[in-house]
Parts: C-alpha cells; structure tokens; sequence
C-alpha cells in the first residue's frame, strides 16, 4: 500500500533531575556537596532511508517518545542521556508543522539527518552552585521538559522524468517496456492507482528514474479525479514527458489541457523542460501516413509504440541527453 501523507505526534525526552547530596564519609564531617547533573534527555531524529518508499508504518504507530535522561546521584555521578529516537523515512519526505504548516525540514538528500524535537537540558546537582561563599548549597534544578511537537509528513517521490498525461494514455505500457517497473496495466481508465518508479537504463553505465502517476483529468488542479494527491509526486522532476494517444481527435488539444492543469496547480512546474511522445502508433492503419503534430514552443515530439518497441530507443537517449544537460547546469 502506498501512503504519501502521515500526521504524528514526537515527544523529546525529558532532561534527568539534579541531585542534592553531600559527602559523608568517616572523618570528614562536613563534606561538600556531591550532587551530580541530571543527563539530557534523546532526541527525536528524522534520517533518510533509502529502502523505504512510503509512509505506510505511519498508518500503524503516531506516536514517537525519546527516552529521558537519568537523574544524577551523589558522589558527582551524573546521570546518562536519553536515547536519541530515531525515525527513518523515504528518501522526499518534507515535514511541516502540524498548527502553522510551517516546513521544518525537506529530507531531499540520501545523507539528510534532521533534529526535529530536541531532548530536554539535564538539571544541575548541588556541586554545580557551590561557592566562596556557599559551600554548602541546598539547590539543585530539575530537568527540563523535551519538545513536543504534532507535525505532518508529505513524501514527494524524487525522479529524473515525470510522466504526464490523461487516463490511459499508455504511461504504465512505456514504464514497464523501457525498466524493470511492474504496474497494473489494463485497457480502461484509472488503472494507475499510485505513483510508480522505474529505472530506466541508457548507454552503457547511465540510468535514469522516471515516475508514473495516475493519469489527469481536467480539474485536476482541484482534486477531481486523483488529482492534487499525485500531482505532487512529479513537482520535483527535471522533465515532464506528456503521453498522447495518436488516434486521439486532436492530440495539441491534449496537449494544451494537460499543461493548463499542471500550470494551475503549480506555475514551477510549466518551466521544466518537456517533450511530448505520441503513443500507441501500432494502432494506425498500415498505409496511413501520419504526420507528427505542431505542438509550439519548439516541442519536440517522438512518435512510439510501447507494444512493438518502436521509437524508444531514440526517446530514451534524448531523455537521457536532457537529464544530463539539467545537471550540468547545478553543477
């Protein structure tokens, strides 16, 4: 089961108590305070995972508590510090403040490790506030509270090329021919339920990543269909391939519904490089002689079929060809 979103509450450990004491020991009748600090308690700690794709053990446990810190004894024994909590997540999980919706960290990297709520500060023994003047001090500070915090997890999925295009339009047929992906593939609309990423290879060493997403309708952008729920999952992409049916009436009608959709949900996202590939060409008559439609802005456009395997070669390598020119330019 694919899950993108999870609500949960974290709670940092508490920090340990000071203690009061002082020596007492043969001989020595007045011993100064011994009083050792309390530890700090864990914190709660977010990392990446990279074998986990969803948020679905969320779904079964939303709540999350470091371990507090140990008080402190006498004899200057301080206490130990809490374990920390850690929490792996999917390699794309942002995660926001529940009551603000404030961003408190976007896990975008393979290496990122974030502190979310910080453990509590262990109190000071009595030792701690001995003086010229006071020798022998009858204080000593409790441990500090951890943070707590209610906060909401969104998984983006990170990919090199996000496909886009309207229900059946042959984008589960293209990941499952040109990677190792399996999608559900069937002859009917919304077949696609949940993202999907493929690995697409290239050349002799290179690959890409390229995501599949339930197909859009118009009204998109206001969760008709499925909507803003996936739209999401092809924000982050460098490219944006749209997949039209070749028999379709009037594919630069497609074409301008699908970028109107995608522009109303984000602006961002109509700067991405895109192409267009016109799909199911084994479905034209033999002797018709299909010309490629104009779709402006100097589109390029690739005509395929995912059932004989034409064309996707050349499409491929000009995928890859445009991943590489995107990276060099963040380099």
């Amino acid at each position: 089961m694919f899950i993108d979103e999870a609500r949960i509450t974290v709670i940092a450990g508490s920090g340990g108590n000071g203690c009061m004491s002082f020596r007492r020991e043969k001989h020595v009748p007045k011993g100064g305070p011994s009083g050792g600090d309390g530890g700090d308690g864990g914190d709660i700690i977010f990392v990446v995972d990279q074998n986990l794709n969803t948020l679905i053990n969320f779904k079964f446990r939303q709540h999350f508590k470091a371990e507090k810190g140990k008080h402190g004894q006498g004899s200057r024994k301080h206490g130990h510090s809490g374990e920390d909590m850690i929490i792996p997540v999917p390699l794309g999980t942002i995660i926001k403040a529940a009551e603000t919706g404030e961003v408190l960290a976007d896990l975008s990297e393979t290496e990122d490790r974030v502190v979310i709520a910080s453990g509590g500060r262990g109190g000071r023994g009595n030792a701690q506030f001995a003086t010229s003047t006071n020798q022998a001090p009858r204080r000593a500070d409790k441990g500090q509270p951890g943070e707590e915090k209610i906060i909401l997890m969104e998984l983006k999925l990170l990919a090199d090329i996000g496909l886009v295009g309207f229900p059946n339009s042959g984008k589960s047929t293209l990941l499952s021919r040109i990677s190792h992906a399996h999608p559900k593939i069937a002859d009917y609309p919304f077949t696609t339920l949940e993202p999907n990423l493929g690995i697409v290879s290239y050349g002799d060493y290179n690959s890409l990543v390229m995501a599949d997403i339930p197909g859009i309708i118009e009204g998109a952008h206001i969760g008709k269909g499925l909507g803003i729920r996936f739209l999401k999952h092809i924000e982050r992409t460098k490219v944006l391939l749209f997949l039209i049916e070749c028999i379709s009436e009037d594919p630069v009608d497609d074409y301008t519904k699908l970028l109107e959709e995608i522009g109303q949900f984000s602006i961002k996202m109509l700067k991405k490089p895109r192409l267009v590939a016109l799909t199911k060409t084994d479905l034209l008559p033999p002797d018709e002689n299909f010309v490629l439609p104009d779709f402006g802005d100097g589109i390029e456009t690739f005509a395929i079929s995912s059932v004989k395997g034409d064309g996707l070669k050349k499409l491929v390598y000009h995928l890859g060809s445009l991943i590489e020119k995107e990276l060099q330019k963040t380099v």
